[in-house]
C-alpha cells in the first residue's frame, strides 16, 4: 500500500484534492499540562475537553489571552474524549468506556449519559445530526437528541482508506479532522467520505515549545470571522490561523 504523503500527492496531481497550508494570524498561551481533545468555539468563548484518567476535564478559556476562566472534572474513572455542542448542552465522549455525557453548557453540570458501542475520539455537530470519530475510517452519525446511531460514512482518499481521524469539526456541510500522530488536518466531504483537502500543519511550534508536548489535536472554527484555532495535546501555544494556498 503506498504512503499516504504518496497517495495525497498523486490525487492532488489529478485536480482532486488540494493541499494547503497554515497561515498563522495570532498565536496565544495554551495550559501545557492540557491533554486536548476537543475544542469548539462558543458565545465568544472557547469551550476545551481534556483527557488522561484522573485529569479529564471540560474549560472555558478566553481565546484573547489563552486564560481558563472554569473548569470541571469528570469522574477519574473516565478519559475524557471530544466535545460537541447541541443548543444548550455539551456532549462529551470518552475513551473507552463506551459512554458519553449531556452537560450543561454553563456550568457543565451532568444531564445525561448516553451509551455506545466502541470507542470515542472525536465529535462534532454539523446543525442535523453529531458526527463522531473512533480512530478508525468510519465516521458515525449519530441523532442529536438520543445519540442513537443513524448513519456513517467511511473515509478515503484515492480509494484508502483514512485511518485514526481524531478531533472533528464541522463547518458547512464539511468536516475538518485531526489525524492521530500527524501534523495534517484533513477536509472530508461528509455526502462521499473523499478527502477533498489536507492541510499540512507541521512547524507550528518553535524548537522550545516543542518539549515535552504531545500531538497535534483540537480544531474550533469562527464562522464570523473565518479562522480556526489549532492545537496540541499538552502544548504551551494555541493559534489562530487561516487555510490557505
Amino acid at each position: 500500500m503506498p504512503s499516504w504523503s504518496e497517495v495525497a500527492s498523486g490525487f492532488q496531481s489529478g485536480g482532486q484534492v488540494r493541499e494547503l497550508r497554515v497561515e498563522v494570524h495570532r498565536r496565544f498561551p495554551h495550559d501545557r499540562t492540557a491533554y486536548t481533545q476537543g475544542l469548539i468555539l462558543f458565545e465568544g468563548k472557547l469551550l476545551e475537553s481534556t483527557g488522561r484518567y484522573g485529569q479529564s476535564d471540560v474549560r472555558r478559556l478566553d481565546p484573547l489571552t489563552g486564560n481558563v476562566e472554569q473548569r470541571v472534572g469528570i469522574p477519574p474513572a473516565f478519559f475524557g474524549e471530544g466535545i460537541a455542542r447541541v443548543e444548550d448542552r455539551l456532549v462529551m465522549l470518552t475513551y473507552k468506556a463506551q459512554r458519553a455525557f449531556a452537560l450543561g453548557i454553563e456550568e457543565f453540570d451532568q444531564l445525561e449519559t448516553f451509551r455506545y458501542r466502541g470507542e470515542g475520539w472525536g465529535l462534532c455537530n454539523d446543525g442535523r445530526r453529531l458526527i463522531m470519530s473512533n480512530g478508525s475510517s468510519r465516521l458515525t452519525f449519530r441523532d442529536l437528541q438520543s445519540f442513537e446511531e443513524i448513519g456513517g460514512v467511511d473515509v478515503t482518499l484515492r480509494g484508502v482508506p483514512q485511518m485514526q481521524l481524531n478531533e472533528l469539526e464541522c463547518v458547512d456541510g464539511t468536516v475538518y479532522a485531526n489525524v492521530y500522530q500527524r501534523d495534517i488536518i484533513l477536509r472530508i466531504d461528509l455526502a462521499r467520505g473523499y478527502v477533498t483537502e489536507y492541510i499540512d500543519a507541521s512547524g507550528l511550534l518553535t524548537p522550545e515549545e516543542s518539549r515535552g508536548v504531545d500531538v497535534l489535536n483540537g480544531i474550533a472554527y469562527d464562522p464570523d470571522r473565518d479562522r480556526f484555532y489549532i492545537t496540541g495535546k499538552l502544548w504551551p501555544t494555541m493559534f489562530e490561523v487561516t487555510f490557505d494556498e
